[in-house]
């Protein structure tokens, strides 16, 4: 261990002496996380015309001095769609109004797992959603007007791709997620049938031209690889981190970790088993009692807001829904809560 520490400590003067400087980010994540979860910080609002059970699948930005959230929302008979609340501190989250996006040119009917981010190539907010038979999205120049949003289109032409045709089995296509890189712009999506997918466009024709898809991961056991996939760039580095939410032996859910150095390349091991999650009840503590155990669909806090999706690795932190231990009922009206992890454990 002596030798290799001193051989690493050469070959960092060595690099140092060429100008050459290892990424701070590349060796800012550890091989397991600990975290520290916030109590609720949002939960199911209703209104007069609006009875809701549950707020779901947080996205968030920080923009013009205000977190900006959208969610799901499930209603206490079991049909979704998405709200909007913003508000200038995390404090302030619980008493944040509630802006129902069916109100919205987006409309009534299935909507849900919102994921934000600006296109800077148009000066475009792009809010991408599921509508139950296809990937859809919706723009805007101002983010903190919820009436502004277009009506939606849909990213796949044709419909559902043939690849996930032939493996979606009984599962259903959910979950869609853009990040693009510097030539090119990928949508990924899952199946909750064990199945991670990745389709490809061009930043120049985006949203359009959505071709290509790919199995990128798969797992014979379906609940190892279920839904809610985040992919996030690294800042300062060219690692990129996807992470998958997954259903434990307990029934309970958590998130497992992949890092890769392409978009299109092949993704490593992180944190990926129950005994060392990314996110996971055994790797969380709580301020106060522990209101979940169950780490579930989610957003990383970004370090900009833009279709790179960066994070800072130095300061991660995960909004995520949560679920009381002792509720009870049909899954689509559980009364599922926002929360904010904060990792505990940062190298930098």
């Amino acid at each position: 261990m002596r030798v290799m520490r001193i051989l690493a400590i050469l070959a960092g003067a060595f690099g140092l002496l060429l100008g050459v400087a290892a990424s701070p980010s590349a060796a800012a994540l550890p091989g397991s996380f600990q975290w520290r979860s916030s109590g609720p910080l949002m939960a199911a609002k209703s209104d007069a015309t609006h009875s809701i059970a549950a707020i779901k699948d947080p996205t968030v930005v920080y923009a013009g001095g205000r977190w900006h959230v959208f969610a799901s929302t499930a209603s206490t008979g079991g049909s979704y769609n998405m709200v909007y609340l913003n508000f200038t501190d995390w404090s302030q989250a619980a008493n944040a109004q509630h802006h129902y996006l069916d109100q919205t040119a987006i409309g009534a009917g299935y909507k849900a797992a919102p994921q934000v981010f600006y296109f800077a190539p148009q000066g475009l907010w792009y809010l991408v959603y599921q509508t139950g038979d296809n990937a859809a999205y919706s723009t805007t120049t101002n983010i903190a007007d919820p009436a502004s949003w277009t009506a939606p289109r849909k990213f796949y032409a044709n419909g559902m791709p043939q690849i996930i045709k032939d493996n979606i089995g009984s599962g259903y296509w959910v979950d869609f997620w853009t990040i693009c890189g510097t030539v090119n712009c990928y949508l990924f999506s899952s199946d909750d049938n064990g199945h991670l997918y990745r389709s490809r466009t061009s930043i120049a024709n985006f949203p359009n031209g959505f071709t290509d898809t790919v199995i990128v991961m798969q797992d014979s056991n379906k609940y190892r690889l279920w839904e809610a996939a985040n992919v996030y760039k690294l800042s300062d580095s060219q690692t990129y981190l996807l992470l998958v939410e997954a259903i434990g032996g307990n029934g309970k859910r958590y998130f497992r970790s992949w890092t890769t150095n392409s978009l299109t390349g092949t993704w490593t091991p992180l944190a990926e088993t129950e005994s060392n999650p990314f996110a996971r009840s055994n790797n969380v503590t709580f301020d106060g009692t522990a209101w979940t155990q169950d780490v579930s669909h989610g957003e990383m806090i970004r370090a900009g807001v833009d279709q790179t999706l960066t994070v800072n690795p130095c300061r991660m932190q995960y909004l995520y829904q949560g679920l009381d231990p002792a509720a009870s009922g049909p899954y689509n009206t559980l009364p599922w809560k926002l929360g904010l992890l904060t990792q505990t454990n940062s190298p930098c």
